[in-house]
This record gives structure tokens, sequence and C-alpha cells, in this order.
């Protein structure tokens, strides 16, 4: 089979880690705007994309080595919901990739050319059917559907982001080993692409369904398309034990981005407890000696996050967030 470069493998070739972003609905919130919406950040595509973009240029201003695009829970399905039709939905879906592409094209013309940092990377969110139902069970997995029904609402969104440009899929907050079986299997209709595969946390050996951390590095580690594994969308005090678990079964490089220590309850859309005591930098280095090469946060994240993380393995990097 003849596949394009690994932009993972190609970063990690020269670089000790790959620097993500941070999570994106944070920023947006922060920027003014509601995403009280089944389209999450999607939701600002339609209203005020030019946000998008300016959150994108934040985080690689921070340093971060790859944006991930807003397409978390932007699909045909739930388009329709909004009275979108199809065209429309791709159109928007498409527009994901280019906004965190210009940005990326446009910081790295202007200021980001630096030579203690990779070109960074264009990564197109694939979230979980459990998104789309949009309450809450991507932390449960138990959808009760059909391979076929998992594969079928994939499918189109993975064809339109590729076709869109992305430098790779960010297959992300899977909490089913089933979906994530699906979603390995569909890859292989585009043998091109790469993507990375990352689940959400039952604790700190299993993933959202029950399936143990070992079930799943074991069932794709064959899957050359599968770039990285790891977790994401997952309290801080789960990672360090995810890592060890993960990286006695699998030989490929362990990804992490977690929220940062709260807790997300889906029945009433809002987050609880404390954030981490430590600097996040601090976690990531722990994160980084556990096995870890592939670094970010997600969930109530930001650039200060990614700028901690750039200062501590890119020390001569010149970071603005």
């Amino acid at each position: 089979m003849s596949i394009k470069i690994n932009p993972i493998y190609a970063i990690l070739q020269e670089h000790p880690t790959m620097i993500l972003d941070g999570a994106l609905a944070t920023e947006l919130e922060r920027h003014g705007c509601d995403l009280d919406d089944p389209l999450w950040s999607a939701r600002v595509l339609i209203e005020k994309p030019e946000l998008i973009y300016q959150v994108h240029a934040d985080y690689f201003r921070a340093g971060a080595d790859c944006a991930i695009t807003a397409s978390y829970q932007a699909t045909v399905e739930a388009f329709s919901k909004r009275g979108i039709e199809e065209k429309e939905a791709l159109e928007l879906m498409k527009k994901t990739v280019s906004l965190a592409s210009e940005a990326r094209d446009d910081f790295w013309k202007g200021e980001g050319t630096q030579t203690d940092r990779p070109k960074p990377v264009v990564a197109a969110s694939v979230g979980p059917y459990g998104a789309y139902l949009a309450d809450g069970s991507e932390y449960v997995g138990n959808y009760g559907v059909t391979d076929e029904t998992l594969r079928n609402f994939h499918r189109t969104r993975m064809k339109t982001l590729i076709e869109a440009g992305a430098d790779l899929l960010a297959i992300e907050t899977i909490p089913s080993l089933q979906e994530a079986k699906v979603l390995s299997d569909l890859l292989k209709e585009f043998p091109e692409t790469y993507a990375w595969l990352t689940f959400s946390l039952k604790n700190e050996t299993a993933i959202s369904d029950g399936s143990s951390l070992e079930e799943c590095a074991k069932a794709f580690d064959e899957n050359d398309q599968i770039a990285a594994i790891g977790i994401n969308c997952a309290p801080v005090s789960f990672v360090t034990e995810a890592i060890t678990a993960l990286r006695v079964f699998t030989g490929k490089p362990i990804i992490v981005y977690p929220n940062s220590g709260e807790t997300y309850d889906p029945d009433t859309n809002t987050w609880h407890g404390q954030k981490s005591h430590d600097s996040f930098s601090v976690k990531a280095e722990e994160w980084f000696d556990a096995g870890a090469r592939i670094i970010g946060g997600c969930c109530r994240t930001a650039p200060h996050h990614i700028e901690e993380i750039s200062k501590k393995w890119r020390p001569s990097l010149k970071v603005s967030s």
C-alpha cells in the first residue's frame, strides 16, 4: 500500500515532542460565543467563522505544532437538524479545514518560520457518534447501534475532511471499542490518509465502554494508518497511569490531551471540581516521562497551557499567546 508521509512521524523524527493545541470551545466562549447548541463549536462556523481562525492563530503563536479543526460535531445529520441541506453542510465541514490551514499558513509566512519548530499540521477532528447525539453518550459509548450505522455515519465526514486537504484525521474522544474498530476499518477506504485515535476514559485502565486499554492498544497496533494512539478529554488524574498501560502494548507514539482537571456533567452541561494544582508543563513532563510523545490540551485548556509546554521543549522558541 502506497501512502503519503506520516506527518506525526516526520515531526517526531526531528523533535522530542509534538505539541498539540488546546480547547477550541473554551476560547470561542472567551471571545463571546454562545456554544449551548447541539452543533457546539460548529455553530460558530455559521455565525462567526473569523473567530475560529483567530483561535487557531492564537494556538500557533503559543507554540502548537498542530491545529485540531472545528469539525468535532460537524456532520450532515447534525446540520440537517438546523435546516441546512447536505451541499451546504459539506461546504461547512470543508471550511473547518480551510480556516485552520489559512491560520497556519498566514502564521508561518509571518512570524512562524523559526528553526526550532516544525511547520504546523492540520488534524481534522472526527468526533464520536455520541457527539452527534449531544446527550453525553460520548462518555459512555453504549449506543446500541450496528457497525453499518456507525460506518455510514462517519464515512461522508471523513471523505469530506480528507478532500478538504487535512494533513491527517484526529479520531478523538472515542468511547467505544466497537466504534474505534469501525473507524479504523473505514480508514482503509482512504489509503493515503493517516489518523490518530484517542479514547475517552472510564478510569485509568479502561475506556468509557469498559474495554481495557490493553485490548484497545492491541486491536490497532497492526494498522499502519493509525499514526498514534492515546486518550483525550480525560481528567488529568487518569493520564499518567493510562499512558503506562498503553505503552506496554503498543509500539505507536502515545498521544494525550486531557482536560484541565475539572469533570464534565453531561446532564447539566456544566463543569465541576478544580483545575490541576500543578502547572500544565509539570504534568506534561510527567506524561513525557511515562511515555507520551504527543501532548496538548482538551476541554478548559487555553493558549497559555500550550505556551507552558512549548517553553519546556522548545526553549529557544519565541512564543506569544
